[in-house]
């Protein structure tokens, strides 16, 4: 069943008050306690990934979750050596086949927050 649904994402660093651009993603259907990595994404210098990281027929309802590489990027930009937030995986759920699911990252060294955005 094709749903014409699409799942988005950002990444916006507000520390530094700009996109976050060069952010590894990977995405993972979770099905129990089984992940299964559906694809890889790197944030441009819009803080977004250049496609939909999950459309088409691939998209379905269930599970999903988004991990954000946020080390690599906060390191990259000049924060600690080792930094506070290293992996930020975000677990959703998707139900509607047809929808558009938009989920940002606000992140900072320290904390981080998401939602569902549009």
């Amino acid at each position: 069943m094709t749903g014409g649904g699409r799942l988005t994402t950002h990444v916006l660093d507000t520390a530094r008050g700009c996109p976050a651009a060069g952010l590894r993603i990977e995405l993972f259907r979770i099905e129990g306690e089984h992940r299964t990595r559906l694809t890889e994404a790197v944030t441009n210098g819009d803080g977004r990934t250049d496609s939909p990281m999950l459309s088409g027929d691939a998209f379905v309802p269930g599970t999903y979750e988004l991990v954000f590489h946020a080390g690599g990027y906060l390191r990259a930009a000049g924060s600690e050596e080792v930094p506070f937030l290293d992996v930020v995986p975000v677990q959703f759920g998707i139900s509607e086949a047809g929808a558009h699911y938009h989920v940002p990252l606000l992140l900072s060294p320290y904390g981080y927050s998401t939602y569902r955005g549009s």
